[in-house]
């Protein structure tokens, strides 16, 4: 009797947090040639957009904890909901930032304003990811789990896509409809919610102490052998991505007044499209071919794969914007985009298995704040970089990913699944 509820609660889940995502993923390819269209030129505008492209995911790190406990203590559907609400304004806002500001310098003000209110907002993902913990039992928590995962990158290959119709017509000027389109796609999904999402939360209900970052927890993670590589190899792999991800966009937009000129000549609708392409080959290698390859080969060796991989696309990035190639521009973005898709969720079973079940969810918590913290480093660093001269982000991504592979070694020669360690020690006895 309870388990059709708990399906259709699931699907509701899934459908509400898609539908939110869309809107991200359109808005995700724009928010950087967008700003960097009203910035007034200045020698801080790396700094400026680097700010703006990390605010969104220190907001995330600072604020998802809050509501976590919010939807301790009030319910996992009102939560929800008040996110959702939350996206619809401060998309509404994104939009209205390129219409209503009468200088540029205002219309940079409440582009902040709408990053910052999205991503203290969209932090409530943490809170759906909660909802599905409250309706799946141990055994099936792995495949509800995924869902979030396949939203997102449903989302992001969507998304983009639904951005290329919102900019339709490629002006010069930024395009409004793209905020509107996600303020209306968030609100969509707001009325799913109040309408069939119910109330997950119950007295059998687990619920877990939420910090911004759990130290007693990364000690509890570092007492246990290799963690601290694993740790040390997830923040490298996240960081490189996020500053080739938010750099992408500025460097295929190409005519600027504050970045050396870039070869690429991009209009808004084909830069929703590379981002597309980014998200189909996502969905395709982990869909396709990681999970297939991921019972027959090593997480350790998976993650090695996608280091060089990263390492192979950065270089022949470097090469496309030497020689001025859109098509070596788009084999790279493959190869770059493979590597992760390897080495993301491999690193992440790593620290899951090399984890002692009983502190499982503090240690993966501890992990989630490394990504977090990667994801606002790079963000923040990477368009900096790129002011400074074109290839510089990815001259550093490929450092990064040389020394990733060399962490991935150590891991893999100085640490053992937590089930091994233990059994060794039985049998020594």
């Amino acid at each position: 009797m309870t388990d059709e509820p708990r399906k259709g609660s699931l699907f509701v889940i899934f459908l509400t947090v898609f539908i939110d995502l869309l809107g991200f993923g359109l808005v995700l390819p724009l928010l950087p040639v967008y700003a960097e269209y009203y910035l007034a030129e200045s020698s801080n505008a790396g700094v400026q957009l680097g700010l703006l492209m990390a605010s969104f995911s220190a907001m995330q790190f600072i604020f998802a904890p809050f509501w976590g406990k919010l939807s301790d203590k009030h319910g996992r559907r009102p939560i929800i909901m008040i996110g959702l609400a939350g996206s619809t304004v401060f998309y509404t806002l994104f939009g209205l930032a390129t219409t209503i500001a009468n200088d540029a310098a205002t219309t940079m003000l409440l582009l902040y304003v709408s990053r910052i209110g999205a991503g203290i907002f969209g932090a409530t993902i943490s809170t759906a990811q909660a909802y599905i913990a409250d309706t799946t039992t141990p055994e099936k928590r792995a495949k509800g789990m995924a869902l979030i995962g396949m939203a997102f990158g449903a989302g992001f290959t969507f998304g983009p896509l639904l951005g290329m119709v919102a900019v339709a017509g490629d002006g010069e000027a930024p395009n409004a409809w793209p905020g509107y389109i996600a303020a209306i796609l968030s609100f969509s999904a707001l009325l799913l919610a109040s309408k069939k999402l119910p109330e997950s939360l119950t007295e059998s209900s687990e619920t877990a102490g939420h910090k911004v970052f759990d130290l007693n927890g990364l000690k509890q993670a570092l007492s246990i052998p290799s963690i601290g590589l694993i740790l040390v190899s997830i923040f490298v792999c996240i960081f490189s991505f996020a500053n080739f991800e938010t750099t992408l966009s500025l460097l295929i937009k190409g005519s600027s007044k504050h970045l050396e000129q870039s070869p690429f000549k991009f209009s808004y609708s084909e830069i929703c499209g590379t981002f597309a392409f980014i998200g189909v080959t996502l969905s395709l290698v982990q869909g396709g071919i990681v999970r297939r390859m991921a019972g027959k080969r090593s997480d350790a060796s998976l993650a090695m794969t996608g280091a060089i991989f990263e390492i192979i696309g950065f270089a022949i990035m470097i090469m496309a914007i030497q020689q001025e190639s859109s098509g070596l521009l788009y084999l790279a973005l493959g190869i770059v985009v493979t590597g992760f898709s390897f080495m993301q969720p491999s690193l992440n079973a790593m620290l899951s298995r090399r984890s002692d079940p009983t502190r499982q969810g503090t240690i993966m918590g501890v992990g989630q704040s490394v990504s977090s913290l990667a994801r606002i480093v790079g963000s923040g660093i990477g368009i900096p970089l790129l002011t400074i001269q074109l290839n510089m982000p990815y001259y550093v991504a490929t450092g990064l990913m040389i020394l990733g592979v060399f962490l991935i070694a150590l891991t893999s020669k100085r640490g053992k699944d937590f089930e091994t360690v233990e059994a060794n020690t039985t049998a020594n006895e």
